[in-house]
């Protein structure tokens, strides 16, 4: 079957104006006093067609032909180079960076849906510009007035790409295990010395520069990560000379073919300080916190395009007599493959409630004039930011995997295309921090850390949402004891945590999860609210958004009730036990 994308723009509509009111929100900003719908919804309307029309067709092509390394030098596959040249063309690199540095000052939650569009047509495209925002908003806050008048404007436009390097064959998630070095040099440069794998993008011919962001160290630092410090190598000198940073290998991988992910082999190679020495884990989380949104709207965006391909297969496919019926029925008339994909909805226009909402708070942290409250907005961000990239992402891959069940025996062959999805899902639970790593930072540091003041903070909006009217009571009510749920557990594993320092590890997993269903639960119930209130204007469509938060309150967010079983038994019995004869069972599988 032929397979297209459409941009949810009619959703998006809907997201932005009517349930997070984000024109009136943005308009008590000064940077975005000029903001209204018309212009939010003509942006993404031109970053739909450009997803759709440019960068989707090559989505297959990516994965079907990969990139090639040859002599040092990578090759995209076909289209992308062209693509990338209309992307940089059509402003849509500086599209939220600073006038001043030749970007258009336009909202980050534009960017947000923007970087969805992108992910759900081309995935492995996308990873390329993909990093552009969190190296712009790293030198911004760190690099100094020379780097940021040599490189700022270069990056806003996209004329040169920028990569992350921290990870080494030894250093995973660890970095205090770094081993790349940086000397000092007399002319106030560096010189950096080391290998760096899983670089995304750290070779390429879309561009005639990159700029790489390397966590190293320097000859006195501390051991460990407090030792780490911040450099930018670009590829090539000023003078035009090559740098001392060549791609020693390409990764053969599960998904995301179109993506160069590179070895790099940093030889005496030139580069600057950026932020303070020993401050770079600092300066690079800065970068991080960037991508891990965008790594949620990668997964958010994949889900999107899988979900839109098993509802087009589910009108075409005919099997079998559905309940009540004597001929041989649509899949989609089937009941099972109605929950499959009634499902998929909730969990992907949630998701888009949340992420937009997250976008809205990175300009209110950014732009408000009150200082106070910028505080408040950055705090707000940094508690969600680990739920939006695990929940996210884990929603995203079990939405592919829901999307091929549709597709049936037909999913499973290359040639339908869907298993793609899949595949691309995968890594975006794993990189810019593992699930796993995103769900203790944020029981350890976001809820415990601050002996729940941020999960407070949160909790009071979602309560003050309850309250604010009677449309949806029963779902309200759900929504409100979860809350109290969530609440109360946080309480509970602190208390636990007195007793036995590593039980908070245990259910930190749990606890993000159900921190994102309450987060989605709370966004669909706005959504709901909205939707019967508008009701009379489109009946048919507002009574799909209406039936689809009935459906959420009823069959997604049912998943509360495990979560908290999960937490409760482990508070209750305490740690489970792990197996004594592990070890043993291992010598024996070796031997």
């Amino acid at each position: 079957m032929t397979m297209h994308y459409t941009p949810p723009l009619r959703d998006f509509a809907f997201v932005l104006d009517e349930v997070l009111q984000a024109p009136q929100v943005l308009r008590a900003l000064p940077a975005h006093a000029e903001i209204d719908g018309e212009l939010m919804m003509q942006v993404l309307e031109e970053a739909g067609r450009f997803a759709a029309d440019v960068v989707a067709p090559l989505n297959g092509i990516g994965d079907r032909e990969g990139c090639r390394l040859e002599n040092g030098t990578v090759t995209t596959p076909p289209g992308f180079e062209r693509a990338y040249a209309q992307f940089c063309a059509g402003g849509w690199p500086a599209l939220a960076c600073a006038p001043e540095h030749g970007g258009q000052g336009l909202p980050h939650v534009l960017d947000c849906a923007l970087y969805e569009m992108l992910s759900a047509a081309n995935h492995g495209w996308t990873m390329y510009p993909g990093l552009l925002h969190g190296a712009y908003a790293c030198l911004a806050a760190h690099g100094s007035p020379e780097l940021q008048a040599r490189y700022l404007e270069k990056i806003a436009s996209g004329q040169w790409l920028a990569t992350m390097c921290l990870t080494e064959a030894q250093a995973g998630s660890d970095l205090g295990q770094l081993r790349t070095r940086a000397v000092p040099q007399k002319d106030g440069s560096y010189r950096l010395s080391g290998d760096k794998i899983f670089i995304s993008g750290g070779e390429h011919d879309l561009t005639p520069n990159i700029i790489h962001l390397v966590l190293a160290r320097l000859p006195d630092a501390l051991p460990g990560s407090k030792g780490l410090s911040l450099f930018l190598a670009p590829r090539m000198l000023d003078d035009g000379s090559r740098n001392g940073v060549h791609c020693t290998g390409i990764e053969h991988k599960m998904g995301i073919h179109g993506s160069a992910t590179c070895s790099l082999h940093f030889e005496q190679a030139q580069a600057w300080l950026v932020g303070e020495a020993g401050r770079g884990l600092a300066a690079m989380f800065v970068m991080m916190n960037a991508a891990r949104l965008h790594v949620g709207a990668q997964g958010l965006g994949l889900a999107e395009a899988a979900w839109q391909r098993a509802s087009a297969y589910a009108r075409e496919r005919r099997q079998s007599r559905a309940p009540g019926s004597s001929g041989n029925d649509l899949i989609v008339r089937h009941p099972a493959v109605q929950k499959l994909l009634m499902e998929q909805r909730c969990r992907i226009e949630g998701a888009r409630l949340l992420t937009c909402w997250a976008g809205l708070l990175l300009d209110l942290a950014g732009h408000d004039p009150d200082a106070a409250q910028r505080r408040r907005h950055h705090e707000r961000l940094e508690f969600i930011t680990p739920v939006i990239k695990a929940f996210l992402t884990d929603q995203g891959f079990q939405c592919a995997s829901r999307a091929l069940q549709v597709f049936g025996g037909h999913g499973y062959v290359v040639e339908t295309g869907i298993e793609q999805f899949m595949r691309d899902a995968r890594i975006t639970m794993i990189y810019e921090g593992t699930n796993e790593i995103q769900a203790i930072d944020f029981l350890m540091r976001k809820v415990l850390g601050d002996e729940g003041k941020r999960l407070d903070d949160f909790l009071t909006l979602v309560r003050a949402d309850i309250e604010d009217g009677t449309l949806l009571g029963e779902q309200a009510r759900l929504l409100a004891n979860a809350v109290d749920k969530l609440s109360g557990l946080a309480t509970d594993i602190a208390t636990a945590a007195l007793q036995s320092p590593s039980l908070p590890y245990y259910v930190a997993d749990e606890m993000l999860r159900l921190t994102g269903h309450v987060a989605l639960g709370w966004m669909w119930l706005r959504a709901g609210r909205r939707a019967l209130l508008a009701m009379a204007s489109d009946p048919a469509w507002y009574g799909g958004k209406r039936d689809a938060a009935c459906y959420h309150f009823a069959f997604v967010f049912a998943e509360v009730h495990q979560l908290s079983s999960v937490i409760e038994g482990c508070l209750a019995t305490g740690l489970p036990p792990l197996p004594t004869d592990l070890d043993h069972h291992a010598a024996q599988e070796a031997g």
